[in-house]
Order: structure tokens, then C-alpha cells, then sequence
């Protein structure tokens, strides 16, 4: 019977021989994660972990230093600008690797190298959508520059000291996790991630969703669908500001009414950018601040990872001194301040995507009809290696527009495409959108800050500004087309010229604020101007952020920082300021069950604040979906998919101009319905979904909500879940599930400067890191971290914990 116990014991050895060294079970062998000289043990860091160290490289051309303090923020000063870069991509590199690798090969469409075929159809589309072609032509003109060409060198060589310095001990985790290698980082990286972040904030549209719903609704409904400006819009630039006729003047082809949209479109983007990408930002003059100087302050919303998009660092040499955020991947300080001025971004929202319907000769797409003759078309061969599978060749067809995006083999997340879509994007054309950062963190004064903004093409943004002479300014700036009304919310016929863009928006043209008399600049995405100015900007943008903003704004005087830190993490909903009435008047109390007056009285009683424990936010918020629901999903029920749904604002201005909004009445029930009946309907819908949640901790808004930061692996161990924050959509502290504000920042520019600032992640990208979370508390509590300007003179300060120098 000795047979029996061999026998299992060989099956054992086996199965230990396979689970340790084959990728059966994960991306990478098991023996290779648990090795004790190589392994994931080899990532933890003990939490006294001294990153001191004395480092020679020859390319440097002198010395620099780096002092970490209490945070793990790096200062760092270098005798020559060229080596503060390279220090940067080093210290980049060290703490983010693997995150700046992961954004660089999904700009690229090379994920599927790394996780295989689950990334093929984001592959396929960002391939297809021309990230690649679009880096490769700002790349020209980045190198073009000598300033920024000597910057990226310099950048790129620091990334490649680290990667080259790497064992596979030291591997970061996220590597030996998927079992793969770094690749040494290049020039094209940095222009790929400024492409990547393109995509994110300038490469959102809905022309296939707006044809889809122009090709079904009456021009009656589509107007009051869609309007083109919103009746609680409080833009950027004030309304009655004076603006000369437009110089570019763009023609239509044809009238609006007329513009040939055909029959519904079958084609749905497989991947979107987050509509809500957008940001706060706002600065106010010295007659509002009890210092006399002054304050600006930003924060962008965007997606909430592990390891963060930012890392907080200074930068001091000879010829500038500027502490903020920072982009792995990418040099300069991106949102910060230097010892003259501080600047802060929010994204312009325009749309500068633009689909046009390709008619090829024939199946081979070699010609295509344009302009009453057959034009040669050119091929891009797109080669999508997968880590699981065999390679696949995309063969793109690139037009005058630019690539067919979606033809007969690949239409997104619908297959069964028929036509063919050419995309005209802006980000395609050459542009060195790192000379604005570049420049920026040089600046001194408010020419200095014009002259930088200039080269800012895309993606669009709203720079705010102001200097401790007293200035402060913003501009609505980017290279925007110069779009007749209507241009690009609709797929457009691509047979001719005649609905192209016909020109750029002059700089002079650009919408700006310099010292307004209302002492304060600000914005928070919503429409740059009022419907005076002469070129078009598109239909949607939300309000209320900034309709709140400026309220606050103009109320407020000897402003102190606390004062912006309580206004930046303020939790009042002044969207449902003008929604809940509507519903506090039409639903009868006395036809209510006794459960549903319970959540009445919540939403009655409600203090229109989104806070942690507020049980009426999660009312309203659920009762406002349910009313959207109740009036529109009998129409766009039989709208061709996908369909772009009315932005939230229209359906709330429209009820409070007009009861009897057309789209109250259900189309698919015999009777009438009143404004009343969808109000209670609605909330009888609410109260059903609501109920088993009961009336504790699971109706409270924080524990609604659920705002969590994930690992970009999306691994629940590496992530920070269940987070205790208030906030919402709709209110200046714009925190959501996913998406929020990333990055907070408080410059009082006095004398001295005094600045503040918190991110929701942690300088490090290592899990096994206590710096990988550690900002993670402070930002939910809504507090703030003193940003420390450090100078030379400070070196033996006890904030100091380490220490690095670099030398050839």
C-alpha cells in the first residue's frame, strides 16, 4: 500500500510545480510573487524607510539635492535647469513607475500587452481615434522648441536612470503582479500622457447620441430637448460684457434646420471620458482679503486612483522657484505657485471632436468621395500585440478629416456599423502644450502669464491667475474652431469642404477678465459667455457650481485662506435650491402612506447640504433620478440608441417656466399627466427603492454615495473603500463615487506666501508604502496640509527627513 502515499505525493509536487511556475492562476508564475530575494515581499517598506542616498550620473552637468520632509515631498534644488528635470523624471519614476507606464501604453493602445485581450476594444479605439498620430505630431513641434526639447531630454533621461537601476527585487509590485518589464521611457511617453490627458478633459462629444436624437424628435421638441444656452447660466465672463463682431466669421452650408443628419446612427464609443472631468478655480482681489493680498485657488475633478494623477513637489534653481502638483510622466509644475504668482486650471468643456460620414469608392477604402472627385486614401497599420492571444492588424484608413474611427469592422460597442466615421479632433494637430507649464513656473507678472497661455491648444482650459502685485486674471483659453451654429453636434456629411472647419478663433477673441471691478474671477466649467458673443461654443454645460461660486464670491470680503478652504469643501446643493420646491409644492401630503411621509419630512426638513450623515440628500438625489425617469423614458423608450439625454438643468428650468411641460405626459397611458401626478409618482418610486435601506446608516449620504479611491488595477486590497465624505454633483465639493476633487490648493500670495494644499492618494505608488495613502484622511476630513516653500537657507530645518544628491 506504500503505492498510495507516492502516488499523492507526486500528484502534489505536480500541481506545486505547476501553481509556482506556470501563469495558469495569475499573470505572473507564483513561485516567482512569493520568492523571498525577489517577491512581493521585497515591496514592503518599513515604516522608518530612509530614502537618503548619494547618486552619480555622468550626464548631469552639476549638482542638485533633493530634501524630502515629514510628507515625502521632494524639494529640490539644482544648480542647472536641465538637471532639476532629470531629478524630476528620477524621483517621477521612483515613486510612480508603473502608473506612468500603465497611462503611456493605454494612451498608446498597448494595454493588451500588458492584460491581454480584456483591453483589445480599448485598444482597437484608441488606435483607431489616433493617439499615437497625435502624439507623434505634437512631438514636433515639443522638440522643435529648445527649451522644451532640452527639458524632455533631461526628463526622460532621469526616468531612464531609475528604470535602469531596477533589479527584480526592486520591481515595483504592479510588475510582478502582470509579469511583465518596464520599457526604457522616451520623449513620445511624455507626449502620449499629455495626449492621455487630452482624451480626458477635450475628448468628450455626443455627435452620434445628438443625430440619433435630431433624426427622431420634432425641431418643436428637440429645442426645448436642447437648448442652446441654459436660463440659470451665470458664466465666466459676466453677462453684459461688450464683444467686438467676429473677426473669423464661418458660414453654414446650409440652414441649421437643413444640416443633412440622415437616419439613426448604430455606432457607440466603447470608451468615454468622465462628462463631470472639470474643476473649480477662482482668485480674489486684495480689496476682498483681510491680508490685502490676493488668494487663488483650484481644484480639478477628475478620476480617484491609486497612486494619484499628482505628485506634490518643488522645483528651485537659478531661474525659477515653484512648488505644486506635478504629472508623472510629464516636467514642470502643472497647478501651483511660484515667488511672484500662482495659477489653477479648469476644463473648457468645448467641443473639439467631430464626426463626418466617409463614403469609399469601394471595399478596399483605397479612394474616398471628396469634393466631386475620388481622393487617394492612406493606411496606418495598427499591430495590437496581446499577452493571451495572437496579434491583431487594424489597418486605419486616415481621410482629410483624419481617421476613420468606425467603418464596417469596428463601430465600438455596437457591430453592426454600415458607414463609415471620419474624427476631427483637435488634438490631432501639432501643438507644445508644455511650454505653457514651462513658462508658467517662470512667470513674474501678468504679461508673463499671457505670454504663456498662448500656447495652451488643447485641451481647452479656464487659467486662473494672480500675482502678488495685486493682479488677477483669467482667460478661457485654447486653439478653438471657429464653428458656424450647429457645427459638430451632429455627425456631418464628409463628401466636401463645405463642413469643415473653416478657421481657428483669433487669441484677441479670446474671452479673458484682468482686475474685474467685482474684485474676483472664477469658473467652474460653465459656459465662458453669455449668447452675445459672436462665435459659437456648443449647447451643454453645467451651472450650478458656478452659480453658487459667484454668489459666495460677491458676498464675501476680508477673506481669509480658512474662509476658501471652508468655501472649496462646501456641501450646499444649489440645483436642488430650485428643484425641491417644485416637488414641496405638488406632492400632496394627504395622499401619502405613512411610510412615505417619513421621507417627505426628511426631504422637507432637508438643509439642501449633501454632509456625511444627511439622510434628505439621499432623498432628493434619488427622487430627482426618479422624476427625470418618470418624464422622459416614455419618449426616449423608442429613440434610436444611444441618445443624448437632456442635460439635468433643461428639465428643471423647463418645469419652472411651464407646468405643463410638454413631456410630463406619459405617451403610453390614456389620461393626461400633470406636473402633480410625475412628482408623486417619482417619489412613490423613491420610497420603494429606498425602503429597504430603513431609516439608519444606510440612507445617510456618505454611506449612499460610497466614494472610494481605487488602485488603477482596480484590486480592493490596494484601494481605499467606504470613505466618510459628503459632497456630490452639483456642489462646489464635487466629490462623487469615483471622481472628485484631486487636487486642492489655497495660494494667499502676501508678503510671505501662505499656501495650502491636500490630494486623496499619497506621494508613493507602492502599496507596501506608509506614504501610499497617507494624504487619503486628511482630504475627507476637508482639511489641509501647509504647503512649505522651502529655501536654501533651510537645509537643518527639522521638517527635513532625507536627503538626495545628485552629482556626474
Amino acid at each position: 500500500m506504500r503505492i498510495i502515499p507516492f502516488i499523492l505525493s507526486a500528484i502534489v509536487s505536480i500541481f506545486l510545480i505547476v501553481l509556482f511556475n506556470t501563469k495558469l492562476f495569475l499573470p505572473a508564475p507564483l513561485g516567482k510573487l512569493l520568492a523571498p530575494q525577489q517577491g512581493l515581499w521585497q515591496n514592503a517598506e518599513p515604516a522608518n524607510e530612509d530614502y537618503s542616498a548619494s547618486l552619480r550620473f555622468p550626464g548631469l552637468k552639476g549638482k542638485a539635492t533633493v530634501y524630502f520632509d515629514e510628507r515625502l515631498v521632494p524639494h529640490v534644488f539644482a544648480d542647472q535647469e536641465d538637471d532639476l528635470y532629470f531629478v524630476q523624471g528620477f524621483l517621477h519614476a521612483k515613486f510612480r513607475l508603473w502608473q506612468m507606464e500603465l497611462q503611456t501604453l493605454s494612451a498608446a493602445g498597448r494595454a493588451s500587452e500588458v492584460v491581454g485581450k480584456l483591453a483589445f476594444n480599448h485598444d482597437r479605439e484608441f488606435r483607431r481615434l489616433g493617439m499615437v498620430y497625435a502624439a507623434e505630431n505634437s512631438l514636433k513641434q515639443m522638440e522643435a522648441n529648445p527649451a522644451i526639447k532640452a527639458s524632455c531630454d533631461a526628463y526622460t533621461a532621469g526616468v531612464n536612470a531609475y528604470i535602469n537601476s531596477l533589479s527584480a527585487a526592486s520591481l515595483p509590485l504592479e510588475y510582478k503582479l502582470l509579469g511583465y518589464q518596464p520599457e526604457q521611457w522616451s520623449n513620445l511617453k511624455t507626449a502620449l500622457f499629455l495626449k492621455y490627458m487630452s482624451y480626458d478633459l477635450a475628448g468628450h462629444d455626443q455627435d452620434f447620441e445628438m443625430t440619433n436624437a435630431k433624426s427622431f424628435f420634432s425641431k418643436e421638441d428637440f429645442d426645448l430637448l436642447y437648448p442652446a444656452i441654459q436660463d440659470s447660466l451665470d458664466p465666466i465672463i459676466p453677462k453684459g460684457t461688450i464683444y467686438a463682431p467676429a473677426a473669423v466669421a464661418p458660414k453654414a452650408p446650409v440652414a441649421l434646420d437643413s444640416i443633412p443628419v440622415g437616419n439613426a446612427v448604430v455606432v457607440e464609443e466603447a470608451y468615454k471620458p468622465d462628462r463631470d472631468n472639470g474643476s473649480n478655480n477662482w482668485a480674489v482681489s486684495g480689496s476682498k482679503t483681510k491680508s490685502g493680498a490676493p488668494i487663488l485657488c483650484n481644484d480639478p475633478h477628475l478620476g480617484l486612483n491609486l497612486p494619484s494623477l499628482w505628485y506634490e513637489m518643488q522645483l528651485s534653481t537659478g531661474s525659477f522657484n515653484a512648488y505644486g502638483a506635478s504629472f508623472p510622466g510629464a516636467p514642470s509644475i502643472i497647478i501651483g505657485f511660484n515667488d511672484s504668482c500662482a495659477f489653477g486650471f479648469t476644463n473648457g468643456g468645448r467641443d473639439v471632436r467631430d464626426y463626418y460620414e466617409i463614403k469609399f469608392q469601394d471595399d478596399t477604402r483605397k479612394a474616398y468621395w471628396f469634393n466631386g472627385a475620388w481622393k487617394a486614401t492612406e493606411f496606418r497599420m495598427e499591430k495590437i500585440n496581446m499577452s493571451d492571444s495572437a496579434s491583431f492588424v487594424d489597418t486605419v484608413a486616415y481621410t482629410v478629416f483624419g481617421p476613420v474611427m468606425y467603418d464596417h469592422s469596428f463601430s465600438g460597442k455596437r457591430t453592426n456599423g454600415t458607414k463609415n466615421y471620419a474624427v476631427r479632433w483637435k488634438a490631432h494637430d501639432a501643438s507644445n502644450e508644455l511650454l505653457i507649464f514651462n513658462q508658467l513656473n517662470h512667470a513674474k507678472n501678468y504679461a508673463d502669464y499671457t505670454a504663456a497661455i498662448a500656447y495652451l491648444h488643447t485641451p481647452g482650459q479656464n487659467v486662473a491667475f494672480a500675482c502678488k502685485n495685486g493682479d488677477i486674471a483669467l482667460y478661457t483659453q485654447g486653439e478653438f474652431p471657429a464653428k458656424w451654429k450647429g457645427q459638430g453636434d451632429f455627425v456631418m456629411p464628409g463628401t466636401d469642404s463645405s463642413y469643415m472647419w473653416q478657421a481657428m478663433i483669433p487669441q484677441n477673441e479670446t474671452p479673458f477678465q484682468y482686475n474685474p471691478e467685482r474684485g474676483f474671477i472664477s469658473s467652474a466649467n460653465q459656459r465662458p459667455t453669455d449668447s452675445t458673443y459672436p462665435y459659437y461654443l456648443g449647447r451643454e454645460y453645467p451651472t450650478p457650481r458656478g452659480l453658487i461660486i459667484n454668489r459666495r464670491l460677491a458676498a464675501m470680503s476680508q477673506i481669509t485662506p480658512a474662509d476658501m478652504m471652508a468655501l472649496q469643501t462646501d456641501n450646499y446643493n444649489v440645483f436642488a435650491e430650485m428643484a425641491r420646491p417644485v416637488f414641496l409644492k405638488n406632492i400632496n401630503e394627504a395622499n401619502l402612506t405613512a411610510e412615505e411621509k417619513k421621507y417627505f419630512d426628511l426631504l422637507k426638513n432637508w438643509d439642501l447640504r449633501n454632509d456625511i450623515h444627511s439622510k434628505g440628500a439621499t432623498v432628493f438625489t434619488m427622487l430627482w433620478s426618479k422624476f427625470r425617469a418618470v418624464v422622459f423614458d416614455d419618449e426616449y423608450a423608442k429613440a434610436p440608441q444611444p441618445v443624448a439625454l437632456p442635460f439635468e438643468s433643461t428639465l428643471v428650468e423647463a418645469i419652472l417656466r411651464d407646468s405643463a411641460y410638454k413631456f410630463i405626459d406619459n405617451i403610453n397611458s390614456p389620461q393626461k399627466e400633470t406636473l402633480p401626478d410625475a412628482c408623486l409618482a417619482a417619489f412613490q418610486n423613491t420610497v420603494k427603492e429606498l425602503s429597504p435601506l430603513g431609516m439608519a446608516t444606510a440612507l445617510e449620504w456618505a454611506t449612499y454615495k460610497d466614494t472610494r479611491v481605487k488602485h488603477l488595477t482596480k484590486l480592493p486590497a490596494f484601494s481605499r473603500l467606504h470613505l466618510p465624505i459628503g459632497g456630490g454633483t452639483n456642489v462646489i465639493n464635487a466629490t462623487k463615487e469615483e471622481h472628485g476633487p484631486s487636487w486642492r490648493m489655497i495660494v494667499s500670495l502676501t508678503q510671505q506666501t501662505e499656501a495650502y494644499g491636500v490630494y486623496p492618494g499619497g506621494q508613493s505608488g507602492n502599496p507596501g508604502s506608509r506614504y501610499y495613502d497617507s494624504f487619503v484622511d486628511t482630504w475627507v476630513a476637508g482639511k489641509y496640509y501647509t504647503l512649505w516653500m522651502m529655501t536654501k537657507d533651510q537645509t537643518t530645518d527639522p521638517r527635513v527627513k532625507g536627503q538626495m544628491h545628485f552629482s556626474n
